[in-house]
């Protein structure tokens, strides 16, 4: 890129797409390194970092359909890395909970990813990645707005249609 070039939206577009897709492809080798597939992995780093919850707050963590959450806790219940639990809150609730061979696993398989994951990173200053990380943020809480704006527009014409 020459130094007077104006980087256009479709553009910045482009690059953000294009390095969401490596950065991605990084991300799931990363985890596919600990003997996790990607939905295991995230329904343990949940619970590790949050304790118990719930396979419908795993889910919203992690933005699994209900269920790829249910195959995953299963799974993960079959190797011995959570129990359900009736809730304490609720009886009619079950929480998921990592039983201590699940917490060792989450434990040591975050671990080894967030250092991956460091490495990448650490082609950034420090100075950079925060300043990447508010003006990304900034970026995508404007476009969650506007789908948001979106998504209300759509529900009130067809509001409007059937009456």
């Amino acid at each position: 890129m020459k130094k007077g070039d104006r980087i256009t939206a479709p553009r910045l577009w482009l690059v953000i797409f294009k390095s969401y897709r490596a950065l991605s492809l990084v991300a799931e080798q990363s985890i596919a390194d600990t003997g996790l597939c990607l939905t295991d992995f995230a329904a343990l780093e949940a619970l590790l970092h949050k304790g118990p919850l719930t396979i419908t707050e795993i889910q919203e963590k992690v933005m699994l359909a209900s269920g790829s959450m249910t195959a995953a806790v299963d799974r993960l219940e079959k190797l011995g890395l959570v129990v359900r639990k009736s809730s304490p809150k609720d009886r009619r609730a079950r929480v998921v909970e990592l039983t201590a061979k699940g917490n060792q696993l989450a434990a040591s398989s975050f671990e080894k990813h967030a250092k991956d994951l460091e490495a990448l990173m650490s082609a950034l200053s420090e100075k950079e990645k925060e300043q990447l990380y508010r003006s990304v943020k900034k970026l995508g809480l404007l476009a969650a707005e506007k789908l948001n704006q979106q998504t209300a527009t759509v529900n009130s014409s067809k509001q409007q249609a059937r009456k």
